[in-house]
C-alpha cells in the first residue's frame, strides 16, 4: 500500500481496472458454463458409443464363431477380413468457445463387396455380415477417437478457465478493491484535514478582525 499514490487519477485508473476485471470475470464464467454444458453433452456421447462398440464387438464375434462352424477353412479374423483397407480420414476443426476440437470424417473405411478379396459365389453370406459388422465397428472407433480427443481438450480448457475465474474472483478483484478503498480513505482523510485547516484559518482571521 505504501507504493500507492493516493491521487484522484490513481483512483480513476483503479476504477477502470476493477470494471475491466469484473467484465473479464463475467465473460470467463459464461465461457466456463458453455464449455461445461458442451463437455457433458459430448461425454454422454462418449459413454454411449463405448457401450455400443462393446456390444457390437460381442455381436460380431458371435457371428464370427458361427462362421467358423459353417466354414471350417476359416481359422482367424485375418482370413475373414483379407487385405483390410486402412481407413481414409479427413480431419477438420470445430471451434467451441476458443477450443479447436477435431471433426474426423471417415471418407472410406470398409471395402465394397467386389473389393474384399474373397469369392462371393463360394463364400457364405455370413462372411459378408461379419465383414460389414467389423466395418461398422471401425467407423464407430474413429468416431470415438474424435469424441475422446474433444473431451480431453474441453476438460483441459474448463480447468484453465476455472483457474482464471477463481484468480479474478478471489485474488485480483479483491486486491484491486482493497487498493481502491485505501486510496478513497486517504482522499477522504485529506479532504477532512483540508476542511478543518480552512475552518481553523477562517476562525483565526475572524478573531484577528
Amino acid at each position: 500500500m505504501r507504493e500507492i499514490k493516493p491521487t484522484r487519477s490513481a483512483l480513476l485508473r483503479l476504477n477502470r481496472r476493477v470494471l475491466l476485471a469484473e467484465r473479464g470475470h463475467r465473460l470467463l464464467k459464461e465461457k466456463r458454463d458453455v464449455l461445461v454444458i458442451e463437455f457433458f453433452s459430448i461425454f454422454e456421447d462418449q459413454k454411449y458409443l463405448r457401450r455400443k462398440i462393446n456390444e457390437d464387438l460381442k455381436d460380431a464375434f458371435k457371428d464370427y464363431m458361427k462362421l467358423r462352424i459353417v466354414d471350417r477353412d476359416i481359422e482367424n479374423l485375418a482370413t475373414v477380413l483379407p487385405k483390410i483397407q486402412s481407413p481414409e480420414i479427413e480431419i477438420k476443426r470445430k471451434n467451441i468457445m476458443g477450443v479447436n476440437v477435431p471433426l474426423i470424417n471417415l471418407k472410406k473405411g470398409k471395402r465394397t463387396l467386389l473389393e474384399r478379396g474373397y469369392n462371393l459365389y463360394t463364400s457364405s453370406t455370413l462372411l459378408d455380415d461379419v465383414y460389414d459388422k467389423f466395418g461398422e465397428i471401425l467407423e464407430e472407433i474413429v468416431r470415438l477417437g474424435e469424441i475422446e480427443r474433444s473431451v480431453k481438450l474441453l476438460a483441459r480448457e474448463i480447468e484453465k478457465t476455472k483457474r482464471r475465474v477463481n484468480a479474478l474472483e478471489y485474488i485480483i478483484i479483491p486486491a484491486l478493491e482493497e487498493k481502491r478503498r485505501f486510496i478513497q480513505f486517504q482522499l477522504d482523510e485529506r479532504e477532512r484535514e483540508d476542511f478543518f485547516r480552512m475552518k481553523r484559518v477562517k476562525s483565526l482571521m475572524e478573531s484577528k478582525a
